[in-house]
């Protein structure tokens, strides 16, 4: 079969996607800058705000006074009035204490505190302008999830958001155009070769000569769902402590990889949702019994 790019919706879908993974790696980058400047200049920072990219107020006191000099200036009156402007309810007194408290035991340098500060808030804003594009790519990606009139069944799937999804989608194109699931995990890079170096116990590894985006989307797919999804977390725990063979953690992030595949096929062609009792064959389901 000729592995074709995807066309028309399934299009929108991967160019969604790439743009999505571009603005991410550069959200990441600017949050791993950001925090750098807090380990110089107010490392205890994060002892107040323990995820300070998370909250109105930590995000404001990031904005309007970052460093101790800045916050001993303002006092626990002015850094109260700051969180408010962010934080309209009657809290934050605490914070506000916190952070003056820190402020006055601070071990972070306290030189070029002016110019760090704009450099900080020029960061900041990018952050945020970020943020506001990856929740417009995010809601387009839906939308044309949605018009691919697969979006319930995929989503019906525990484990799979809008984002895998539709990156998923972005790189196979339209599943039904494939006969059989294996062709889709072939096109991934899992189908298996032969190991000459005979370190693998199994005798075999995956080619990775497939679609690396593609791979990476499913890997994603796969640790997120050994973690809420019953089924397929109960068959990871399987592979990885069977008597016979037991695997290593990428090599059962492989399986399931492919078992997702197989689930969303089967789903989307037989246009039904998810169901809990189906994921796992009987045959499966025996090997399980026997190893617990």
């Amino acid at each position: 079969m000729t592995y074709t790019m995807p066309q028309d919706i399934f299009a929108e879908l991967r160019v969604l996607s790439n743009s999505r993974v571009i603005l991410m790696k550069r959200h990441n980058a600017l949050k791993n800058t950001i925090t750098a400047v807090f380990d110089e200049y107010f490392p205890e920072f994060v002892t107040v705000f323990k995820q300070p990219f998370k909250g109105k107020a930590s995000m404001q006191i990031m904005k309007s006074c970052p460093f101790p000099s800045l916050i001993l200036e303002l006092g626990v009156n002015g850094v109260l009035a700051e969180i408010r402007k962010a934080v309209k309810k009657t809290v934050g007194l605490k914070k506000a204490r916190q952070l003056v408290e820190r402020a006055q035991e601070s071990i972070g340098v306290t030189y070029g505190i002016a110019s760090s500060k704009l450099k900080l808030g020029l960061m900041i804003e990018e952050l945020e302008l970020l943020t506001k594009q990856l929740e417009q790519i995010e809601r387009a990606m839906e939308q044309a999830l949605a018009d691919t009139g697969m979006k319930e069944t995929i989503l019906s799937i525990p484990g799979i958001g809008i984002v895998t999804a539709a990156g998923f989608f972005g790189e196979i194109g339209d599943p039904l155009r494939f006969n059989h699931p294996r062709q889709i995990s072939k096109m991934a890079g899992y189908n298996l070769l032969e190991d000459s170096s005979g370190k693998n116990v199994s005798g075999t590894s995956i080619s990775k000569r497939g679609r690396k985006n593609l791979r990476n989307v499913l890997y994603q797919m796969a640790r997120t769902m050994v973690a809420v999804n019953s089924e397929l977390k109960e068959l990871y725990k399987y592979l990885k402590t069977r008597p016979n063979n037991p695997l290593k953690k990428k090599q059962a992030l492989v399986v399931i990889s492919k078992k997702i595949v197989t689930i969303i096929y089967n789903l989307v062609k037989k246009q039904t949702e998810y169901k809990a009792e189906l994921v796992l064959g009987e045959f499966r389901k025996n090997q399980m019994k026997q190893a617990a």
